[in-house]
């Protein structure tokens, strides 16, 4: 595995300007990062088989429609029952200040609102998103086999 940080892009819901996404997931891009770019009107399930079909090590979500407390929500539900709690969820879009703590709660680790240069998201990812793409817990494995034993 490159060690490179994996990243999967997405626009859930019904969204139809993408605009915003594909500038973050080409900044991710050009600093170095495996960006997988989901496309428009994804369903939480999507965004989330694809995160952990690409073993990806965040998932960076896109809402303009005023759904993020659902969506985001739901991603950060679907990846937990998962077992990829270890994937970092941030996103962006026109979503008020006022639902920022409540996003914090649910487990976003970041939002980035309109305006936010794309070094700041970059920067931020780095510092934030560790690059352990094929590292993650595995997340086939039964979820009560005993560990191996080391003679």
């Amino acid at each position: 595995m490159s060690g490179r940080i994996r990243v999967v892009v997405a626009k859930p819901g019904l969204d139809g300007h993408d605009r915003g996404a594909k500038v973050v997931a080409r900044a991710l891009r050009d600093a170095g990062m495996e960006v997988i770019y989901t496309g428009l009107h994804q369903t939480p399930e999507q965004i989330v088989d694809t995160a952990i079909q690409e073993d990806a090590d965040a998932v960076g979500l896109s809402v303009l429609s005023g759904a993020h407390m659902t969506l985001f929500a739901r991603v950060v539900e679907l990846l937990a029952e998962q077992g990829a709690e270890d994937v970092v969820v941030f996103g962006g879009g026109i979503i008020p200040d006022e639902d920022l703590p409540r996003l914090a709660e649910i487990g976003v680790a970041r939002v980035f609102t309109p305006g936010a240069p794309t070094q700041e998201i970059v920067d931020w990812v780095r510092a934030n998103v560790p690059g352990s793409a094929g590292q993650h817990q595995e997340r086939t494995a039964q979820p009560d086999a005993e560990p191996a034993q080391t003679p």
